[in-house]
């Protein structure tokens, strides 16, 4: 679940960033709901890279001691 939610605050990140930066205005749900500055969607891409990794780590150590359990 935590990779999920990182993937999506990472491409609603990287989407207002871009939007913001490259074009008229930002992309995306958030501008809808807050008006953020550009540094602020660099940092959401980051915690939601942080939580895609996170999760995805997680993940991987509970199969690896399900698979050493089940051994």
């Amino acid at each position: 679940m935590r990779g999920l939610l990182g993937f999506i605050v990472m491409i609603q990140g990287a989407m207002g960033f871009i939007g913001q930066v490259f074009f008229d205005g930002a992309w995306g749900l958030l501008p809808h709901w807050f008006t953020l500055p550009s540094p602020a969607y660099v940092g959401l891409f980051a915690a939601g890279a942080a939580l895609a990794v996170w999760g995805d780590t997680a993940r991987k150590r509970k199969q690896e001691r399900a698979r050493s359990a089940a051994v």
